[in-house]
């Protein structure tokens, strides 16, 4: 009985496993592909335009930091 209860959570874990494998190769496949031959990935026209950097006007704020020396 206890062989039976045990492989119960080990195939439904297998079978998750299973669902997000074939999930991750259906969003990034074409990637993994391109990567193995060696050729660039062709990127859908949404993922190009969240790669272009913004223009800002004032710059970073890190960039305007002064150092002060401690008391």
């Amino acid at each position: 009985m206890t062989a039976a209860l045990g492989s119960l959570p080990f195939l439904a874990t297998l079978w998750l496993l299973v669902v997000v494998g074939a999930k991750v190769l259906e969003e990034s496949g074409a990637k993994i592909a391109a990567a193995l031959k060696g050729k660039p990935a062709q990127l859908s026209p949404s993922a190009s335009i969240l790669r272009h950097r913004r223009p800002c006007g004032r710059g970073t704020i890190r960039g305007n930091v002064v150092w002060r020396a401690a008391a």
